[in-house]
């Protein structure tokens, strides 16, 4: 009688477990698939952004010098974080394979 009892509170403490780790699973693939996503289009931002300084600047003005430090500052912080998550991406598929 207890053991049957036992049982079947560990039944039940299993199938919640495997519940929350089901839930919780699809929400890492969910929040990894969003990350490629972003990676991507930070990947594309960042190739834009390199070719507008790239281009020479014919307008010699303080505030338009300063702007375009900014967006330079901007494309290396992106850059920064992006290469960091795909940094961590590369460090698990090495311990996976």
């Amino acid at each position: 009688m207890i053991t049957e009892i036992i049982l079947c509170i560990t039944a039940v403490l299993l199938i919640v477990s495997l519940y929350y780790c089901f839930k919780f699973a699809m929400v890492i693939l969910r929040v990894q698939d969003v990350l490629e996503e972003s990676l991507d289009i930070l990947d594309e931002r960042y190739g834009s952004i390199t070719e507008i300084l790239d281009r020479p600047l014919f307008y010699d003005s303080p505030e338009v010098r300063k702007v375009l430090e900014d967006i330079r500052v901007t494309r290396n912080a992106v850059h920064t974080i992006a290469r960091s998550l795909v940094d961590n991406f590369d460090e698990r598929d090495q311990n996976e394979g």
